[in-house]
């Protein structure tokens, strides 16, 4: 795929994500009643057993505390309100390992698998046709080709990440600080989406902000290296840096305890229970794109024949749902945020156009 046409596609496929935030998807955000069980298991009981089990295949540790964590969590909790046997989680699969590694997992007798990010996504074309009783699901982030076999859903990680921008902006301000740092993994296009939206959300608070990207993994979807993240952070804030962004996920707990030694602010990547953990961190905030959160949404969908193998569910960019959540904000920066969210809502033209444009660079190179 040429980069112009890669563009294109993703220019589109942001626009979409805009206008569904906009359109028939705010109904399905709405809190559901909890499924019940009988209906879970006419639904995705694949081996006529009568019960269901779920399958988790993580790119990173399982116990992360982060992104990747999520959806292990929710299948846990999810598998245990129902009285279903534990799920059986493939976790820190690499793209090279992805097939066997998923193709293994199938053959546990599993009746869902959750693929937990695009970056594992490759083999899913061969896995679903090879265990088509499965229903697979992914929560692909950016987008992978649509399959006859897949149910994904998709997030825009420029818009999310703007609000996130708005957020960081505001607190440097509010504290007297200019500099940031965002600790990532390896130059991929969604940390260049991420980075690059984020830089704009915060000099949309003030022009004379900025933020330096770093990355941290020794090879591609090293999103978990301690060692790297908290030198690079220690290097960052030698440098001036008073706050920094964790766009990690086996890293971001130890990042998240240095910044809070050192006493800068220090915002998470994925999760949305920042705010309420009791780990000695202080968190400043999170930037909500929580899979365990995305799948409570997605499975009553799949359950009422709403979304199903095939097809692609657009999630809004929503407070609530993902996008910045701070934990204990001034009322300037409360206020910059609910602003934020509220001109993505109107589908602002030049907003639009600006992160349409950092989504189709940030993957021009395919």
């Amino acid at each position: 795929m040429s980069g112009r046409l890669f563009s294109s596609l993703v220019l589109a496929l942001a626009l979409s994500l805009v206008a569904t935030a906009c359109g028939s998807n705010d109904d399905d955000m709405i809190e559901e009643d909890p499924i019940e069980t009988d209906a879970l298991v006419g639904a995705f009981d694949a081996d006529g057993d009568g019960t269901v089990t779920i399958g988790v295949a993580a790119a990173g540790p399982r116990d992360d505390n982060g992104y990747y964590q999520s959806l292990v969590d929710f299948a846990e909790e999810f598998s245990t309100d129902n009285g279903f046997a534990a799920p059986i989680v493939s976790d820190n699969i690499g793209a090279d390992e992805a097939a066997q590694a998923m193709s293994d997992l199938a053959q546990q007798n599993v009746d869902i698998i959750l693929v937990g990010a695009s970056e594992i996504a490759e083999p899913l074309a061969d896995l679903t046709a090879a265990y088509p009783d499965i229903f697979w699901y992914c929560n692909c982030g950016a987008g992978f080709d649509e399959l006859p076999g897949l149910a994904q859903a998709v997030d825009w990680g420029a818009a999310i990440h703007y609000t996130a921008g708005v957020a960081m902006g505001q607190t440097l301000v509010d504290e007297g600080g200019t500099q940031a740092v965002f600790l990532g993994c390896c130059d991929l296009g969604f940390e260049k989406e991420a980075f690059n939206a984020t830089l704009a959300g915060m000099q949309s608070v003030d022009e004379s902000l900025t933020m330096e990207y770093v990355s941290t993994g020794d090879f591609t979807f090293d999103f978990d290296n301690s060692a790297n993240a908290t030198a690079a952070l220690t290097a960052a804030i030698a440098d001036g840096a008073t706050l920094a962004y964790a766009f990690l996920g086996g890293a971001l707990d130890p990042v998240g305890q240095l910044a809070t030694d050192e006493g800068i602010s220090v915002f998470a990547a994925g999760p949305a229970d920042i705010c309420s953990r009791d780990d000695g961190i202080e968190w400043t905030g999170s930037i909500v794109f929580d899979g365990g959160l995305y799948a409570t949404h997605i499975l009553p969908l799949i359950v009422a024949g709403e979304l199903k193998e095939g097809e692609t569910y657009s999630f809004p960019t929503e407070p609530g749902l993902n996008g910045a959540d701070l934990c204990d904000p001034s009322d300037e920066a409360a206020d910059a945020v609910a602003d934020a969210f509220g001109l993505l809502a109107s589908f602002d033209d030049d907003l639009m156009g600006q992160l349409g444009t950092i989504s189709a660079e940030a993957y021009a190179g395919g």
